[in-house]
């Protein structure tokens, strides 16, 4: 089992070359990427780094308003929904979504990292892979829902997992948004992205508020993936259409079988959690625990904006592995920022969460709350791992990673689930996440020799030492009774704490990026190893 290359094959030199000459401000922003970095920008007169920083303001933006609104969905939802019925609902979209893992196994990675010269049939090469695969997909999914209706003994989910099923297709037709993606021209991706959330999150809460019950998240999120596909393939600036080659596949597919593992392993650990809590904790414990699940991976999703932002500009200099290892750093550093305080936060004030927004009836779930806090807050350590591994071209480790996925679930979490119930579950996630991190300190030292993990870890986390410190001495001062009064204090007091703190511990790297955005307008040729801190 071998892992990325070692990095004395990748070195870069001493002096990394200047960027090349930008495109003059003329040109015509709906064209395809032109001649920086063989043709995968046009970076409108700047340099990359300015750009990517940029590029991360316009997508948080976008990303924080829309994860903030698949939040506000969830929760918004849940307020008209028992927990059984939530419960039920986390059944069906739970098959979905698992299937799905199994569906992504980085078609759309694979696209941004090529380099093909001709890149409309690169696009039309990878849209047809995606289709295919897709459609296999949905096929499984028809045929594998009578079989789970039958292990969870509920026909009733047979109609809205079928009707729900739809989004494997539509989701495929997406696929136009790679080309945006890949020119790092984030506003047109996200605007064309943000369909698909703002129609289905409306007409969710418009259908819950009508007593539509679980139907109306499956209606509401099958007609917005309905209209975000066909926005997507309105705005193709390439002609769409079938195209197949032989080498394309093999290419493809030795990128992504590690991909499809890793998924296969993600598939275990849920479908094993989901069908072991259905005969242990019932619907309203799988309830709780998928609202944990999806609150605490707010800020994994918010986290993601950095990573994500950078992909393509992290392809583009991917032989240049000094470049690299400051630009995993810096960015997990920026992520960490806010992924950490709020993990936190949560951990602190799960219990006034559950009081004075969710109400009584998901008591049970704020211990799940407050674990899933601070597991969240340190999984987001060395959280962008893959994307460097996928830059490589090497992605067996994510295979690697999801075989200890498995492993802890079989000696953790499925034993604790049976045995300690609801609460057991932290101890099983807990254990993964140590897993994971195992596996990432690993292949990042292996890729970036030398590179301590346990200095990265603990950086992360002395923002909020004081912040948390601060709201325990409060709480311990009032003697622990709780009123709203008190919980918006000592949120506020615990929000200004972690905002200085995080201030004087990264004012050098906040520094940094505020300069990017400085010079952005400044000649290429300025900044001379061109990736986003």
């Amino acid at each position: 089992m071998t892992g990325a290359a070692e990095p004395s094959a990748r070195r870069p030199p001493e002096d990394p070359p200047v960027e090349p000459p930008a495109l003059s401000p003329g040109v015509d922003e709906t064209a395809p990427a032109l001649e920086p970095y063989g043709g995968r920008f046009d970076l409108r007169g700047r340099g990359l780094r300015g750009h990517a920083a940029r590029g991360v303001i316009v997508n948080s933006a976008f990303q924080v308003g829309l994860v903030g609104l698949g939040l506000v969905r969830n929760i918004g939802v849940a307020a008209f929904l028992t927990a059984a019925q939530f419960g039920f609902w986390g059944l069906i979209v739970t098959i979905l979504l698992t299937l799905i893992w199994l569906k992504q196994v980085g078609i759309g990675d694979k696209y941004i990292q090529q380099d093909d010269p001709d890149q409309e049939a690169a696009f039309q090469k990878a849209f047809t892979l995606e289709l295919a695969y897709s459609a296999c997909f949905f096929a499984l999914f028809v045929l594998a829902l009578p079989l789970f209706a039958l292990i969870y003994d509920r026909t009733d989910i047979l109609l809205p997992g079928l009707l729900l099923s739809i989004i494997v297709l539509t989701s495929a037709l997406q696929a136009p948004v790679w080309i945006a993606y890949r020119q790092m021209r984030f506003v047109r991706q996200r605007l064309i992205e943000s369909v698909d959330p703002v129609v289905s999150t409306a007409l969710v809460i418009g259908l819950a508020i009508a007593g539509y019950g679980y139907w109306s998240l499956v209606i509401g999120i099958v007609a917005g993936s309905l209209f975000g596909a066909v926005v997507a393939l309105a705005s193709c600036p390439y002609r769409i259409r079938l195209r197949y080659e032989r080498g394309t596949f093999r290419d493809y597919i030795s990128f992504s079988w590690p991909l499809l593992a890793g998924s296969v392993s993600a598939l275990i650990a849920v479908q094993g959690t989901v069908i072991v809590g259905n005969y242990t904790i019932g619907l309203a414990g799988i309830g709780a625990i998928g609202l944990a699940g999806q609150v605490a991976r707010f800020s994994d999703q918010v986290d993601g904006i950095v990573s994500r932002t950078i992909y393509p500009a992290v392809c583009a200099v991917k032989d240049r592995i000094g470049v690299l290892e400051e630009t995993f750093v810096k960015s997990n550093r920026l992520a960490l920022m806010w992924g950490v305080p709020f993990g936190l936060s949560l951990a602190l004030f799960a219990p006034d969460l559950v009081t004075y927004v969710l109400g009584e009836t998901w008591r049970p779930a704020e211990f799940l709350l407050q674990a899933f806090g601070v597991i969240f807050a340190v999984r987001q350590v060395g959280f962008n791992w893959t994307l460097f591994v996928y830059a490589l071209g090497d992605t067996r480790p994510v295979a690697v990673e999801g075989a200890f996925v498995v492993i802890a679930f079989a000696l953790v979490t499925a034993p604790m689930l049976i045995v300690v119930g609801v609460d057991g579950y932290a101890a099983g996630a807990a254990a993964t996440v140590a897993a994971q991190l195992a596996v990432r300190a690993y292949y990042l030292h292996r890729i970036f020799s030398g590179f301590g993990f346990f200095t990265h870890l603990v950086r992360a986390f002395l923002p909020s030492v004081a912040a948390v410190a601060a709201v325990l001495a409060l709480r311990a001062l009032t003697g622990g009774e709780r009123t709203l009064e008190l919980f918006l204090a000592e949120l506020a007091i615990y929000v200004a704490l972690t905002a200085i703190a995080t201030f004087a511990f990264e004012r050098r790297l906040l520094g940094e990026m505020i300069g990017y955005l400085r010079r952005a307008g400044a000649p290429s040729g300025v900044e001379r190893e061109p990736v986003a801190a």
